[in-house]
């Protein structure tokens, strides 16, 4: 493997994790298949909803762009039309497909409803990024409200709005961070919403961050403590009111270098600084700025692999560095949520950005399961300390306690044994000791109670 997981860093880290007992029982898992579930082919629909379920995830996560649905999107001119009417938005039918078809299987929705928007709907009206008005988007959320409010209850305001992809400009001309300001008065117009069509007890969660700031993006703290009218030193600014948020989402994305990479900005969070988001929210809270004890939802995360040549690691590595990400989000008791984002990679595109998008899926482009596949079934993360080895896991989809088999394989052999067996708790996870062995590669089997047999991939051990 190519990026090589900093041995010391992770033993110090995953140690440190606060003890599985202590994870907080509402944690729960989502996934977002865009390509698959908001396509036109029922049967796609079907066959993807049918392996989330069957991958015990119970929660989607679907983005809503206010572009996409919107008459004359691309006019500057703005049409005549009652913007808070949800029959005037005829691009809701494919969402309104979806939903049912979720309901219908005992499936929860997180609605996130982002920019680009209707050019008619920006200040300049020559963009759908720039300066989308406040006042229009809460006529669009009263739509959005009522056409989908007896199906969704837990709700997010904007896709990475410290990204210029979906909100600009992010700088001013003399490099003050403006898009926070922007997002601030779209979430009390959405909040209004909510109030005015009776659904403020749904859940609105804020924030939806990119990890990382560039010249081109703000930075998730730089822009948490903007969007909360905080100063540096996280002191709330006057005549500033509390942000109505039930909860802080972010996209804890790292690097090829594995989930304990630490970017050097103090301002960028990755799955393996999520403390800092931590810190910043416990501040936050202790500021009146946000309700204390505001819970973080990661609702977008994958792990880049081949054939991204910058990107990607390998199929061993993705399905590894996944889990480990999985682990520490369960270590956080501030955490209640994380995410798989694509079931499939996206296809190569033409040109030189042919790795544009994304290849965290748990199947190639082409359909073919990697072993995060597997893994996503059935992560497994294995510690190697000086005398023994921390094994830590979850069968999916399992819904009470049930029995595990840890197998091993030490270096030069193709044969696995079996070390032990393991039972998890009722939600389906489990930590066990064994006696470390350098070298030694570890997997999970578990069979379902209709017979079924899953085997996890191969997975080594790591030590300080």
């Amino acid at each position: 493997m190519r990026a090589v997981l900093p041995c010391l860093a992770l033993l110090l880290a995953i140690a440190l994790l606060p003890s599985a007992a202590q994870a907080r029982e509402s944690q729960f898992t989502m996934f977002e298949a865009p390509a698959e579930l908001l396509s036109d082919d029922a049967g796609m629909r079907a066959r993807t909803l049918a392996e989330i379920e069957d991958l015990g995830v119970h929660w989607l996560r679907v983005v809503l762009y206010w572009h996409g649905v919107a008459p004359a999107a691309d006019d500057p001119g703005v049409p005549r039309f009652d913007e808070s009417d949800p029959a005037a938005y005829p691009g809701f039918a494919r969402y309104d497909r979806l939903l049912t078809e979720a309901r219908a299987r005992g499936m929860r929705v997180l609605l996130t409803v982002s920019g680009p928007v209707p050019r008619w709907a920006t200040r300049v009206r020559d963009t759908t990024v720039t300066r989308p008005s406040a006042t229009r988007f809460g006529r669009f959320m009263r739509a959005v409200i009522r056409r989908f409010g007896d199906d969704v209850d837990h709700w997010s305001i904007w896709n990475e709005p410290n990204h210029p992809d979906f909100l600009a400009p992010q700088y001013s001309r003399s490099g003050r961070p403006v898009s926070p300001g922007i997002y601030r008065r779209l979430v009390f117009a959405a909040d209004r919403a909510f109030r005015a069509v009776g659904e403020r007890a749904d859940r609105m969660l804020v924030g939806e961050t990119a990890p990382r700031g560039t010249r081109k993006v703000v930075g998730p703290l730089t822009f948490l403590r903007g969007a909360l009218c905080l100063d540096s030193r996280y002191r709330k600014r006057r005549r500033c009111s509390e942000m109505p948020a039930d909860g802080w989402a972010h996209h804890a994305y790292t690097t090829a270098a594995g989930p304990l990479f630490e970017p050097p900005s103090r301002n960028d969070v990755t799955i393996g600084v999520l403390d800092r988001l931590n810190s910043a929210l416990a501040r936050a809270g202790r500021a009146d700025a946000v309700r204390r004890g505001l819970g973080i939802y990661l609702t977008e995360f994958g792990v880049e692999s081949r054939p991204d040549p910058l990107r990607g690691v390998s199929f061993t590595a993705q399905a590894e560095h996944r889990s480990i990400a999985e682990r520490i989000a369960y270590g956080n008791r501030r955490v209640r949520a994380f995410s798989q984002y694509l079931m499939r990679d996206d296809r190569e595109r033409q040109g030189a950005d042919r790795y544009g998008g994304f290849q965290t899926g748990l199947r190639t482009a082409d359909g073919k399961a990697k072993r995060a596949y597997d893994g996503f079934r059935l992560p497994l993360v294995a510690l190697r300390g000086r005398t023994r080895t921390t094994l830590w896991g979850l069968v999916r989809p399992a819904t009470r306690a049930t029995a595990v088999t840890i197998d091993y394989r030490d270096r030069g052999s193709r044969r696995w044994r079996a070390l032990k067996r393991d039972r998890t708790d009722r939600r389906g996870y489990w930590s066990t000791t064994a006696r470390a062995v350098r070298g030694r590669r570890y997997r999970v089997r578990w069979t379902r109670p209709d017979g079924r047999r899953h085997d996890g991939p191969l997975t080594r051990s790591h030590r300080g």
